[in-house]
């Protein structure tokens, strides 16, 4: 099930940040992090991150979290954040805009780094990585019904994201991305 989509245009500006989408991937697979364990993960300064991480926490995508000690770990707020540009004008279509292309470089470039990787993989996890690209030739309520199946297929073992201690042992991040486009008449 996808959230509302995110109409406030500060939020959406805040998203449009390529780093602070680095910053919720890091917290997304590894779990609350300090500004200085994401500074040590993304080799960032510890300045930076932790000015990023409260522009998120300032519209609701991360917070801390409470316990002893200075310095508190920043966790994950919302398991997804869903940005569209229907129903926006102005300057809140063209921040939903940037948010999603700042995302979509984002995930690519994870993408990259990741299939660069593949050779130095575990035979075992070599066989769960790859691309696939494919064309229907559906209708639009078709499209919808496939879509809503995968959306299910990719909500499964969502538990474990944001509670690391479902997770079974020998498991590791791996990331889905679903893209679905239509092409011209």
């Amino acid at each position: 099930m996808t959230e509302n989509p995110i109409t406030d245009t500060k939020a959406l500006r805040a998203l449009s940040h390529p780093f602070r989408w680095k910053l919720l991937q890091l917290l997304t697979e590894q779990g609350p992090r300090t500004a200085t364990q994401c500074s040590e993960a993304l080799g960032e300064s510890v300045a930076s991150c932790s000015y990023h991480l409260n522009m998120l926490a300032k519209y609701g995508f991360v917070g801390e979290v409470e316990g002893p000690g200075r310095q508190k770990p920043w966790k994950i707020v919302h398991k997804r954040q869903s940005i569209s540009t229907e129903g926006l004008e102005g300057e809140a279509a063209m921040a939903a805009e940037a948010a999603s292309m700042a995302f979509l470089d984002q995930e690519f470039e994870r993408m990259r780094e990741r299939l660069r990787q593949w050779e130095h993989l575990p035979a075992e996890w070599r066989k769960a990585v790859g691309t696939e690209g494919t064309v229907k030739f559906i209708t639009a309520a078709e499209a919808v019904e496939y879509v809503a199946e995968l959306q299910a297929l990719l909500d499964k073992y969502d538990e474990r994201r944001l509670d690391p201690s479902l997770r079974p042992e020998g498991s590791r991040a791996v990331r889905f991305f679903l893209s679905h486009t239509v092409g011209p008449e």
